[in-house]
């Protein structure tokens, strides 16, 4: 019954507010400005001949997410969009109709509200001074919220105070507060009538009727549910997370209500009839190599991963459901094949982590690498080949003397008498460095 309110890209447009945009469908979702308020119901049944959208109550919905049910006593012809003053108590409040005809009886149905209930009328469609006075009370709205906060710090009050909304004549304003125990707040309602010179009525409301007051971004990208069509909260528990094998962080599970996303619900029956049709995790297929645990399930290709170790992935195989059931079959027997994979079926090598989706190799490709520049000792070092040719025994010449050969190994391995001297020189006497450090 309900639609969501993103706004098409063509209906943008710098056209200043009432005035009907270019490329407008101006259907029923819409005033011809091309905005949508926030839980916009489309009337599927206005259409329909034969007087199947003919009905007498009518939707209104206030400011945010607040609706009510109206009746239309005089018969005035309203459409979706118009602005209308209603019944309240005191005195008549202003909304827009959101919803005409017989879809409001399902929704009242939805909503809660017996047949029998007593249901409040339409005045009038707002005149120009109705508006006139209904922007002013809703100019007044920010500041009164700011001094009704200080107002219960004072009173030291565990409170909060997240919304005040002014009724259409201003005569009455409802505080919309957050609190996780019992509040005593007469004596703030008084201090709050002789300040404002108002009626007070107090609303408490949680996490995630605050947030769709507030309205957002959600990390999705789109405006938040609460906010754009939800009108009913369902508890949200970790075991929907845990059937769609999500993680487990609370930073990622939590939504700006600091509570557990409401999205997740969405597909959690989904998963769960899913999880259903797979082999239960639990269960160990034994092989004749191996026995082999459940390690994680892709629910959407119907494959299973497993491990020959309980804790830790390892020798990971992933194989069919088809062909998990089939080896717990074999199992319940006493067979036992000889590998998870089919037969004649290899074990396919585990891709990189990252795909190169634009063939480029390296992101560093353009950069100019620096040479290194060599060291002086470095270059009068020998190569390896040639210490290698060096280390090689020469073949024998018939020119070269048995003495002049011995004197030529003694050189390369630093024998030679010259050498020898040399480093003897380097070298200081023991005396000699005894009275250097005396001194």
């Amino acid at each position: 019954m309900e639609a969501d309110i993103t706004t098409p890209a063509d209906f943008i447009d710098e056209s200043g507010p009432g005035q009907e945009k270019p490329n407008c469908r101006r259907c029923d979702s819409c005033d011809g400005s091309g905005q949508r308020g926030k839980l916009h119901c489309f009337n599927w049944l206005s259409d329909v001949p034969g007087g199947f959208a003919d009905d007498n109550i009518v939707e209104v919905q206030f400011k945010n997410t607040r609706k009510g049910f109206y009746k239309n006593s005089t018969d005035l012809p309203l459409e979706i969009g118009d602005w209308v003053a209603v019944e309240a108590s005191p005195g008549h409040d202003i909304g827009q109709v959101t919803m005409t005809g017989t879809l409001v009886r399902l929704q009242m149905r939805k909503a809660g509200l017996k047949s029998d209930a007593e249901i409040k009328r339409v005045f009038r469609k707002a005149r120009p001074a109705d508006m006139e006075l209904f922007e002013k009370a809703k100019a007044r709205e920010n500041d009164t919220m700011i001094r009704s906060r200080r107002i219960a710090e004072d009173l030291k009050l565990n409170m909060k105070i997240g919304d005040v909304e002014y009724q259409g004549d201003g005569n009455k304003a409802i505080f919309y507060y957050i609190a996780d125990e019992r509040v005593d707040f007469r004596q703030l309602i008084k201090v709050l009538a002789d300040t404002f010179k108002i009626r007070i009525e107090m609303k408490q409301i949680g996490a995630r009727q605050e947030a769709g007051r507030i309205g957002g971004i959600g990390p999705c990208g789109r405006p938040l549910c609460c906010s754009s069509w939800m009108t009913n909260f369902v508890s949200v528990a970790t075991s929907a997370a845990r059937y769609q094998d999500i993680s487990l962080n609370p930073q990622k599970l939590a939504g700006q209500c600091s509570k557990l996303k409401c999205c997740l619900n969405f597909e959690a029956d989904m998963y769960v009839e899913s999880v259903k049709r797979l082999p239960p995790r639990e269960i160990r297929l034994e092989t004749a190599d191996s026995t082999y645990f459940h390690f994680k399930t892709d629910i959407f290709k119907r494959e299973i991963t497993y491990s020959t170790d309980k804790s830790v992935p390892a020798n990971l195989v992933t194989i069919t459901a088809a062909r998990a059931f089939e080896i717990i079959a074999m199992n319940k027997q006493g067979e036992k094949p000889l590998q998870l994979l089919p037969d004649g079926e290899k074990a396919e090598k585990p891709k990189g982590e990252y795909a190169d989706l634009l063939g480029q190799d390296s992101l560093t490709r353009f950069d100019k690498k620096k040479k290194k520049k060599k060291k002086n000792g470095a270059n009068r070092q020998n190569s390896p080949a040639k210490e290698e040719e060096q280390r090689q025994p020469r073949p024998a010449d018939a020119s070269v003397t048995p003495q002049q050969a011995q004197q030529a190994d003694s050189q390369r391995q630093g024998n030679h008498p010259q050498r020898r001297r040399n480093k003897n020189r380097n070298r200081k006497a023991p005396s000699q460095e005894n009275s250097e450090q005396n001194d």
